[in-house]
Parts: structure tokens; sequence; C-alpha cells
């Protein structure tokens, strides 16, 4: 507040000036050129037009990506979300409907509000997630405002906000996914310098080979028994052609022709089985 530290004063006081609305300096007129660009048809009169009215109220944009900064967001990418929020803004503004700003403004920040929620977000959530997260930051918030407020509990929580504790509970596991941890990170001290990849599994081969046996067994089943003693002799006795052939008492290219048709019979009827399994 000034104060007149002068002895003199006058005989009289000047009337007080009419108070006025303070307006930004980052507002400038545009009513004109507004009015102007509704009259004209798509072409590059309209789009020079255009971007003059950008250019003027860029300033404006700038100063509400201002208020989002220290978010976790550049500044500069903040800025240039909020001057597409801007050209928007330019693009569906009606002259008719009342002042610039007040429709800018409000277009502006929900621009950038909406590149938080739909960019941000380490591990993508869906939007109800989300917006359970930010009733449970808020009342979080709410509840610990006092000094030496207690952590709110989960029961605490949905009481205040009305959610359900199921709710609640997947409000705060949102809270944990707006940044994720690098799988090369560091466990903490103790672990051998081992980072969060250790932990996690790799694929494991025999499941395949689990895979394959469970679905060669109806097809060694519905082979003639001869058959079935030829592919355990070969693939389980580790005999070789020539000593299954002196066993059974065949030639040895007999036994090749069983070994390879008995094998195609057990793979079609496998593979026809897994295709089944899929339907």
């Amino acid at each position: 507040m000034l104060i007149d530290m002068s002895t003199s004063r006058p005989a009289a006081s000047a009337p007080a000036a009419p108070q006025t609305r303070r307006t930004h300096d980052d507002a400038p007129d545009t009513a004109r050129r507004f009015a102007r660009l509704s009259t004209l048809e798509e072409g590059p009169e309209r789009d020079a037009l255009r971007d003059e009215i950008v250019t003027a109220w860029l300033p404006m944009a700038h100063r509400i990506a201002g208020r989002f900064r220290d978010r976790g967001e550049s500044v500069e990418d903040l800025r240039q979300v909020a001057a597409l929020g801007l050209v928007k803004a330019v693009d569906r503004f009606d002259p008719e409907r009342g002042a610039f700003e007040s429709y800018a403004v409000p277009t502006i920040t929900g621009e950038i509000k909406r590149h938080f929620r739909d960019r941000m977000w380490a591990l993508r959530v869906p939007r109800r997630v989300q917006e359970l997260r930010n009733k449970v930051r808020v009342a979080r918030r709410e509840l610990t405002q006092n000094p030496g407020s207690p952590e709110p509990s989960v029961a605490d929580i949905a009481a205040h906000t009305g959610l359900t504790e199921e709710e609640v509970g997947a409000g705060l596991e949102a809270l944990e996914s707006f940044s994720t941890l690098s799988l090369d990170a560091e466990l903490p001290a103790g672990d051998d310098g081992y980072s969060l990849a250790d932990t996690l599994g790799g694929p494991d081969a025999s499941y395949d080979t689990v895979i394959d046996r469970e679905s060669a067994k109806q097809g060694l089943r519905s082979l003639p028994e001869r058959e079935r003693a030829i592919l355990y002799m070969r693939f389980f006795e580790d005999m070789t052609q020539s000593r299954i052939a002196d066993r059974l008492g065949i030639s040895q290219m007999h036994v090749s022709r069983l070994i390879s048709r008995s094998c195609e019979r057990v793979r079609e009827q496998a593979m026809g089985h897994r295709r089944d399994g899929r339907a």
C-alpha cells in the first residue's frame, strides 16, 4: 500500500478513479480480426489471418503452460501442447458468443491436462483408474493437511471420498504407475549388485518338450504293436536300424520305411490335435 509521507496536504482529495477490470498484458484485442476471419473462405488470405491471430495470443498460451511446470514435463513441450490448444480454440471460436479469452483459457488448459492424462503415464492405465487416482491423491492431501496428521488408511480415504475400499486400492496402485523403474536398476544394497532384470524368469524349453510328448501320446497308442516296438528301440534304447532289423528278422530298408511312416503318422495326428485344441 502506498502512503503519502509529505508534510503538506491537499485541501481536498481528488475523486477516486473508477476501478476497471484488470486484463493480462498477453490478451490482445483481436475482435475485429476474428470477425473478419469468420467471413473468409478457406484459402491463403484466411490462413494468413489465422496465423496472425494465433501469434498474437501465443504469449497467453505460454503463460498457461507455465502453470504446469515442475510436473515431470519440460516447459518447451508444455508450450507446444498449449500452442496446439490455442490453434484449436482459434478454429472453433464463434465471435458471437463472447470474448475469445474466456473460450481459449479452458480450451488450452484442457489440452494440457489431457496431455498429462494420456502421454505422461509410463504405464498405460484406463481413464477410470486415472480418475480414481486423482480422487485418492486429493483425499490423502486433504486428510494430512494438518501438521502431525497420521497417514490415512484405506478405510479413511474411502469414507472421505465415498469410494469403496476396492476402488481406493485401485487408486493407490495407480499412484505408483505414473513412473516406472528401469529393469537395469540395481536392487537395494546387500544383493550383490543384481539388477531388477536378474529377478525375472526366462523361457523354459522343458515346457515345449512336455507339450510335444503329450501331443504324441495318442498317436503312439494308435500305432500297431510292431511299429511301437521299433520306435521304442530306435529312440529310447538308441539301437541302430541294422540291430533292430536283426532282432525282428527283417531288412534294414524295411525298418527305415516303418520308422519314417510311423513318425509321419504320429506327427500328423499330433498337429491335427493341436489345431482342434486351438479351434
